[in-house]
């Protein structure tokens, strides 16, 4: 078969064969095969492992790294405005346990919260509920250590649960709204499926699934050579 004979969705299947067959190496995988909806491609989709870290107000910033401290850039994250800071804090938990190096994500946000696995809030020997960001019912304390000062939080450590950004345009692809609940089948060394991931729909938001460290570890994410996000 000479190439001006092969149509355009032949030459866009095997690019696309090609490339699943090398974004198998990352903590994120893009394209979620050749599915379509209709007469439109599915969009890029890109699963990513979101480690322990931590959320502060610029208030606590300042008691923990000093008066006018600024949150300054380490790397950028996937979502536009968004970075891993340069700043880190030891959390402390019941008993004195604690983890040190715990990474400030940011902008500042109007409230201070940390966002750990099971695997982490047992070796603090704490008991963390699954919540969204924000939502701090029922959820302990922890104590955060920087090198100018120490705060008490009262609550905010939470697991974050699974959940997936996306855009109005991904959101109508998928035919979701914001709060929906949606499926990520995984296909690695250890295929999985897991369900009821949480739409987050944002105007800017690039469609991006976040796991924590014990979900992506369980799934072997950085082996998988394909994601798919269904209902």
């Amino acid at each position: 078969m000479s190439l001006a004979t092969i149509d355009r969705a032949t030459i866009e299947r095997l690019v696309r064969q090609s490339l699943e067959q090398r974004l198998g190496n990352g903590l994120a995988v893009a394209d979620s095969g050749t599915a379509t909806r209709g007469q439109r491609t599915a969009p890029k989709l890109v699963v990513n492992i979101s480690a322990r870290h931590c959320h502060v107000t610029q208030e606590d910033l300042e008691r923990l790294f000093g008066a006018g401290h600024q949150l300054t850039v380490h790397h950028w994250l996937y979502q536009d405005g968004f970075f891993a800071a340069n700043e880190t804090v030891t959390i402390i938990g019941p008993r004195q346990r604690m983890i040190s190096n715990l990474r400030i994500l940011g902008p500042c946000r109007d409230h201070s919260q940390v966002e750990l696995a099971f695997t982490d809030a047992i070796s603090l020997g704490l008991d963390v509920p699954v919540r969204r960001s924000g939502d701090h019912r029922d959820s302990p304390g922890c104590w955060l250590l920087g090198p100018a000062g120490m705060i008490e939080l009262k609550r905010g450590v939470i697991r974050h649960e699974r959940h997936v950004h996306m855009g109005p345009a991904d959101a109508d692809y998928y035919g979701v709204k914001d709060g929906d609940r949606i499926h990520l089948r995984v296909k690695s060394t250890c295929s999985a499926v897991l369900e009821d991931l949480l739409v987050r729909v944002a105007p800017n938001s690039k469609l991006e699934v976040h796991l924590d460290t014990d979900e992506g570890n369980a799934v072997d994410l950085p082996h998988a050579t394909k994601v798919e996000l269904f209902r």
